[in-house]
């Protein structure tokens, strides 16, 4: 299963974008899905998770102003993010976990500034 995410682009801050994550097969066989970030300079870090069974959880910076979601028909995840801020910058990667295995998107530049 490849994934393939898409949506990024320059945004100022206070407005919102929307990431899409497309799976190349279903998505069903995944435990989690997840929207993880980069920022240049730092560590990987979870911005949200989406369970198979459609529970979400949200790291602390992005509660109330991020909304993960899923479309099973379609094989996609999606991340919106309201209100967005500079320290939002980063490099957005979507993954899927099985047991077994764990897949990641190739990433989508997100870039927050005036």
């Amino acid at each position: 299963v490849q994934l393939q995410a898409s949506g990024g682009g320059w945004v100022q801050p206070g407005g919102s974008l929307k990431l899409s994550c497309a799976a190349s097969g279903s998505i069903f066989g995944f435990n989690d899905m997840g929207w993880y970030r980069q920022a240049p300079g730092k560590q990987r870090e979870l911005v949200a998770v989406i369970t198979s069974g459609g529970i979400t959880r949200y790291a602390d910076f992005a509660k109330g102003r991020f909304s993960m979601s899923k479309d099973n028909a379609k094989n996609t995840a999606y991340l919106g993010m309201n209100r967005l801020k500079p320290e939002d910058t980063a490099v957005y990667y979507c993954n899927a976990k099985t047991i077994q295995l764990d897949y990641w998107g190739q990433g989508t530049q997100v870039t927050v500034s005036s």
